[in-house]
């Protein structure tokens, strides 16, 4: 007795053609087929499994399909995070490289001394460039090589393994110099504070431990005697530029600030009364310190007569020399630079145009007339 065997298939297609043949006066069977024209276009797998077939490489080729476009997500992310972080510090030292070009100072911060401190002495020049650009050219570096390494796009034909030790090498170079400049700050201008450089040390620090963790920590043994090479020959390079340099003046060094009283030389206008008047009305108070320049020149905005109108809060009323402490009316609301306007509970920090003041405090044309 013949027995038939079913083999379940999937995802196949056959095609057949069937032609009868004249029945046979011997056979026990009527009808007889013959089957033509077979085709058979997809291989078919039943459930069962075939021997001599191993279906492993269709497996570890997924496998390995997935753990590509797995480590391709995250590149791409990491250099995402280059790409931003750079641009962070390209916009702050392209600040500072306006403030030095032009001589401007900048926003006066918390803690005594200004940025014009720190950028107008000799250690802002390196061999006769200012430092801020020769930041703002590292920083497009790592911005312009970090967008392409996330798109694998590199010029030239370099591989992507050089592109990230390329990478590695110009973070390598700004962490050195961030961490030989803060020591100059520390030392050698002990008495002033610049933010905007503490901020660009940061973005430094930051990009360099980012590569570092994107090399991997096999790769950077292989490559360690480059790391100490080029922090050498940073700090090599700076102290020379530094030693031929004229020393800094003793007060930049140790500042110590008599309290004193700013002269307003312009006159004030019936606008600029009258905004005194409604912002004193209203509780609006400005924060500020007497060797700020930035509070002098809002003041100068209002005039004589009505600046004495402002309620004004010196946050230095003693003074100040290294380690004078803030006022504490000035450290109880948290005020991070001069000068900062306090209006209806929102901050303003910087100078302000008395027309945006009167907008933010309310005040109308209107209210002027009946004052």
């Amino acid at each position: 007795m013949m027995m038939a065997r079913f083999i379940p298939v999937s995802s196949c297609q056959f095609c057949f053609g069937f032609r009868e043949l004249p029945p046979s006066s011997s056979s026990l069977y009527p009808r007889r087929f013959e089957v033509s024209n077979r085709r058979f276009p997809i291989k078919c797998s039943s459930s069962e499994p075939e021997y001599g077939v191993d279906s492993s490489p269709s497996l570890s080729s997924s496998s390995s399909s997935s753990s590509s476009t797995s480590e391709v997500s995250i590149n791409s992310s990491t250099y995402n995070w280059f790409t931003g972080l750079g641009g962070i510090g390209m916009l702050d030292t392209a600040y500072l490289t306006y403030l030095k070009l032009t001589g401007s100072d900048a926003f006066c911060p918390v803690g005594g001394g200004t940025c014009g401190d720190v950028l107008n002495s000799d250690y802002a020049v390196v061999f006769g460039v200012p430092l801020p650009v020769i930041g703002f050219a590292m920083y497009g570096l790592v911005t312009a090589l970090s967008a392409q390494l996330g798109e694998d796009n590199l010029p030239f034909g370099i591989s992507k393994t050089n592109g990230r030790f390329a990478l590695f090498a110009i973070t390598t170079t700004m962490a050195s110099s961030s961490a030989y400049f803060l020591y100059i700050l520390s030392t050698k201008l002990s008495g002033s504070s610049c933010l905007y450089c503490l901020v660009s040390a940061f973005l430094s620090f930051t990009l360099f431990f980012l590569t570092s963790k994107d090399v991997k920590l096999q790769k950077i043994q292989q490559v360690v005697g480059l790391q100490i090479c080029l922090a050498l020959i940073v700090v090599a390079s700076l102290t020379a530029s530094y030693s031929t340099a004229q020393p800094i003046l003793s007060s930049t060094r140790d500042i110590e600030l008599p309290y004193y009283s700013t002269e307003i030389t312009t006159s004030s206008s019936p606008y600029a009364i009258a905004l005194a008047k409604h912002l004193n009305s209203i509780g609006a108070k400005m924060y500020g310190a007497f060797w700020c320049s930035h509070c002098l020149e809002q003041k100068e905005m209002f005039g004589r007569e009505a600046a004495k109108l402002l309620n004004y809060v010196e946050c230095f009323p003693q003074g100040y020399k290294k380690g004078t402490k803030i006022f504490k009316a000035c450290s109880d609301v948290g005020i991070e630079g001069f000068p900062t306007w306090m209006i209806n509970g929102q901050v303003l920090s910087g100078e302000v145009e008395l027309a945006e003041l009167a907008e933010m405090s309310g005040f109308s044309l209107d209210q002027m007339s009946q004052k």
